[in-house]
């Protein structure tokens, strides 16, 4: 009798490994599967014009090279608005667009989830419904209001809409309904704590993996920010907006082209990378029962 549990034990093991091996190789080919297209991007930058335009496309360089940045900061040298003028404009939009953004979400959401007064679930419906519209359905309402408000042609008319993003809303207060427990927040407030204490001290830390995973989405949706209808002065003109003027000088600027397309994925890669870690170590650690 114990032979046959031992062996029954054995077989469960191999199984488990071999489970696990399947499992892995999986993961391992949609992982190269996905890692490719930023592979070819990197080895399109570094190939001469001659390689650029083989056919078939080789997926590899022959002779690397990285005369296509230096041609890049050469063409964004000879603007008559300074390179570092249009990196300033993207860093700032940037930042100032995402900490509005994952605050504006977070105080609105923490209200809708949290606190009961008449009228919120039609509130939420509503915001949920606007999900369904693109922005471009709503341009010309935005530009009058921006109008009104004296924001275009301003940083504004791009920070202004972006802090007021409804699909973070949506992911905050959904994650604050679920990973909050009503009891410490009950608690919270029988010793005293005002409600902004309680979301600070208490909501935030808990709801950290959703707010992560917002500025995550808000960064890169505003690192890739274009040329904007509301803005109209060139000296506060995104980093993307130049170089889509570069990709349309047309083939002399091909590897200009391919080289700016790496320059404008480091910084969202980065920004992913660490707050994808972040995100996992606390999904990992912020369990608790209520």
């Amino acid at each position: 009798m114990s032979k046959l549990r031992i062996k029954k034990h054995n077989h469960a093991l191999n199984r488990s490994f071999t489970g696990d091996l399947s499992i892995n190789g999986i993961l391992l080919i949609f992982g190269v599967f996905m890692f490719f297209p930023m592979y070819y991007t990197i080895v399109q930058a570094l190939k001469p014009l001659n390689e650029l335009w083989m056919f078939p496309p080789r997926l590899y360089v022959v002779n690397p090279t990285l005369k296509n940045f230096s041609d890049l900061f050469s063409l964004m040298s000879t603007s008559w608005v300074p390179f570092s003028r249009y990196i300033f404009n993207t860093v700032f939009i940037s930042a100032c667009g995402t900490f509005g953004n994952v605050m504006l979400s977070s105080f609105a959401a923490y209200s809708l989830a949290k606190i009961k007064f008449p009228g919120r679930k039609v509130l939420f419906n509503i915001i949920v419904y606007s999900l369904m519209f693109n922005t471009t359905v709503a341009g010309i309402t935005n530009f009058i209001t921006m109008s009104f408000f004296k924001m275009v042609d301003t940083y504004l008319a791009i920070i202004v809409p972006a802090m007021g993003s409804t699909l973070g809303l949506y992911l905050m207060k959904q994650f604050m309904e679920t990973s909050v427990p009503d009891s410490v927040l009950e608690s919270a407030r029988l010793d005293g704590a005002s409600e902004w204490k309680i979301l600070w001290t208490l909501v935030m830390p808990m709801v950290k993996p959703a707010w992560l995973t917002l500025i995550i989405f808000s960064f890169q949706g505003l690192w890739n920010q274009g040329a904007s209808v509301y803005v109209f002065s060139e000296q506060l003109k995104t980093f993307p907006y130049a170089i889509s003027q570069i990709i349309t000088g047309g083939i002399a600027r091909a590897g200009a082209s391919a080289a700016s397309t790496v320059v404008m994925m480091i910084v969202p890669i980065l920004v992913f990378v660490i707050s994808q870690s972040n995100v996992i170590e606390t999904m990992s650690s912020s369990g608790m029962k209520d």
